[in-house]
């Protein structure tokens, strides 16, 4: 009798564990990771006094994407209620390409970065459209993550229609790409965008960002960020 017993509980905790393996994992809430983004989004801002790091620009022609036209690094330094400042270390290649690519690309941060507007530019709900793709995950760089889907608000060369990849289990922003929802200029035709990021001293830190774009000036062009040698102020 004992081990009729002994196999009704083993076969009970068998059926339990298949129901287990078998039920549907948990979504996660769409609320709650829009939340965590939003609150993400203003804590950097209030608590990184300044940060600075190393930015190298490589930019590609054509169908040749093993050597660069363009090459640029820079230090930048980023300090709150003042926004960010670029110091050139180093450039070579076009300078055609470095003064209409280049230049423009650091002035374009600059503005962005400028405290009265940076908030405009944050992947938020106050900025974006957002909507969690519940059947969507992709493991990026060792992170399980879950997508959402993001439509702006309002038009600009720096806001993307796309998708973001968030971490599943803290919701850190982990990979954005898709299309810029407005032309940096008549010359231009739709870039496309993705940026990488890392979290760093508890914030999302970009490591890497890709544009492709075509225009009737430069024709195919990508152009290639990396990201390096972080440090930081916080409060």
């Amino acid at each position: 009798m004992a081990s009729v017993c002994s196999v009704r509980k083993s076969m009970g905790g068998f059926l339990w564990l298949l129901i287990a393996t078998l039920a549907p994992a948990q979504q996660p809430d769409a609320a709650a990771v829009i939340r965590d983004l939003d609150t993400a989004n203003q804590s950097r801002f209030d608590n990184v006094l300044g940060f600075t790091d190393v930015e190298h620009y490589k930019v590609f022609r054509g169908e040749d994407q093993t050597h660069p036209a363009a090459e640029m690094t820079v230090r930048t330094t980023y300090t709150k209620g003042i926004g960010k400042s670029y110091i050139i270390v180093s450039q070579s290649g076009s300078g055609l390409i470095q003064k209409l690519g280049l230049q423009p690309i650091l002035d374009s941060e600059k503005a962005i970065n400028d405290p009265a507007r940076v908030a405009q530019s944050w992947f938020t709900s106050a900025n974006y459209e957002m909507h969690l793709q519940t059947q969507t995950q992709q493991v990026i760089d060792g992170h399980t993550c879950v997508a959402l889907s993001v439509t702006p608000r309002h038009k600009a060369p720096n806001m993307i229609e796309g998708t973001i990849w968030v971490d599943a289990g803290d919701h850190t922003l982990v990979k954005v790409e898709g299309t810029s929802s407005k032309s940096a200029s008549v010359f231009a035709g739709t870039t496309k965008m993705m940026r990488r990021y890392v979290k760093m001293q508890g914030y999302a830190m970009a490591t890497q960002a890709r544009a492709e774009s075509t225009s009737k000036i430069f024709g195919p062009t990508v152009i290639v960020i990396d990201y390096s040698d972080y440090h930081f102020q916080l409060r």
